[in-house]
């Protein structure tokens, strides 16, 4: 009975951390984490339609070229691909994170590196130029939690 009750205190003090987990600054030039609203190409919102299926992220807008930032002291896991479609590989990158007890992706960012750890506020890498692919949107870094779950809550 006592190993049951410290299994759940320490699964609450997880739930609890993670609660309280606010993304700090994530691109140079929007310190309060603006998103995305509604423009030609959609809207940034976790759950936005994309034709038959749904955004599974949330879009921080970031000017093409800008700093992108360590939200809160992060590991890097990795580069990532973010599309299949050769006409689009201007912006066909991206980064893996773990911090603050989260897993999340940031697409649409050249990594300075793929290893290693960050602290809160350091750059990550370059904003891509998402202009160059999809003219007229409000460029922006897409943020997606590995479990593809609603990101709001940590903005």
């Amino acid at each position: 009975m006592r190993r049951v009750i410290v299994v759940l205190a320490a699964l609450l003090a997880v739930v609890c951390v993670c609660d309280a987990v606010k993304f700090g600054q994530l691109c140079s030039g929007n310190p309060e984490n603006r998103r995305r609203m509604s423009d030609t190409w959609g809207q940034g919102h976790y759950g936005a339609r994309r034709g038959s299926r749904s955004h599974q992220g949330l879009d921080i807008v970031c000017s093409d070229g800008s700093d992108v930032l360590a939200p809160f002291d992060v590991t890097l896991n990795g580069k990532l691909t973010v599309y299949s479609d050769a006409n689009k590989a201007a912006i066909n990158s991206g980064i893996n994170l773990r911090g603050a007890g989260l897993c999340f992706k940031l697409f649409y960012v050249n990594p300075d590196r793929t290893s290693g750890s960050v602290r809160k506020g350091e750059r990550i890498g370059t904003m891509l130029p998402m202009q160059s692919v999809y003219r007229g949107i409000t460029s922006h870094v897409h943020v997606q939690m590995c479990d593809k779950s609603d990101p709001t809550e940590y903005f």
